[in-house]
């Protein structure tokens, strides 16, 4: 039985060369080298510094008084509230208490007006970075298309220690027919700042996550704010129309494309 010949070198460079551009398109970690039989320095440190990024954005707490300033500033109606999670220890070991409102930001909701077409909840959630980075511009253009559908939008309700969930509870206490909660979402070793849009019909306490639609990876190296904002309000129109989201919507839209949403002659 012959063996194979060895693979010529000139093969192996076109490979390399293949892989290094590759490279330009992607973050993901692939044609890294190697020295000997290791990993590079530089390889590992970029490793230790990415993780170190991931860890930090979990663990960081966000400045929601100069969030909410500013937003206020921008003519939003906000109200900050916290979710039953004590603090940031008891919000990663009880995932529960961070799909609830504590009693003092019920009580923050009930006081608000009902009734609107959209209630928009903007949580912490994973990545207190995704929120700081993400959230104002992303506001700017889901506003301007929302009021372009003639939707009409409750106050912007700012969670601290909140997970998904809890849209659920603060769409029912503000009547409102669909709640769009942006959050931070749990950072991987090449994004520490994405921020995720889950769109719900009809939110109340006890939701199924099949009941909503996801638009994740928003950040400035993924999917730009403007874009984000298009494809929600995209999704939305289809809930309006539909009177469903999550799994459902999507069975009944089928092959109907995301409609392109801009202002209304």
């Amino acid at each position: 039985m012959m063996r194979d010949d060895p693979p010529d070198q000139s093969d192996q460079f076109a490979v390399t060369d293949k892989l290094a551009r590759l490279r330009r398109f992607t973050p993901a970690r692939i044609a890294l080298g190697r020295a000997g039989s290791g990993q590079r320095t530089a390889t590992s440190l970029r490793f230790l510094l990415d993780h170190a990024r991931a860890r930090d954005a979990v663990h960081a707490t966000l400045d929601f008084d100069s969030i909410g300033q500013s937003l206020r500033e921008q003519d939003w109606s906000v109200v900050a509230v916290r979710s039953a999670a004590a603090d940031r220890t008891e919000y990663l070991r009880r995932p529960d208490l961070g799909r609830r409102l504590s009693p003092a930001g019920r009580l923050a909701i009930d006081g608000q007006q009902r009734g609107n077409n959209v209630a928009i909840v903007a949580a912490d959630g994973l990545s207190a970075l995704a929120i700081e980075v993400n959230l104002p511009p992303l506001l700017d253009h889901l506003r301007r298309l929302l009021l372009a559908q003639g939707l009409t939008i409750g106050p912007l309700v700012l969670v601290e220690q909140g997970r998904v969930a809890i849209g659920d509870e603060i769409g029912g206490l503000l009547g409102a027919r669909l709640v769009v909660v942006l959050i931070g979402e749990r950072p991987g070793l090449s994004a520490a700042d994405s921020l995720g849009a889950y769109i719900t019909w009809q939110p109340q306490i006890g939701m199924m996550d099949s009941s909503r639609n996801c638009i994740s990876n928003i950040r400035p190296a993924g999917l730009s704010p403007e874009d984000a904002a298009t494809q929600i309000v995209g999704v939305i129109a289809l809930a309006f129309k539909h009177a469903v989201t999550g799994v459902q919507l999507n069975d009944l839209r089928g092959a109907e494309a995301i409609p392109v949403v801009g202002p209304r002659e």
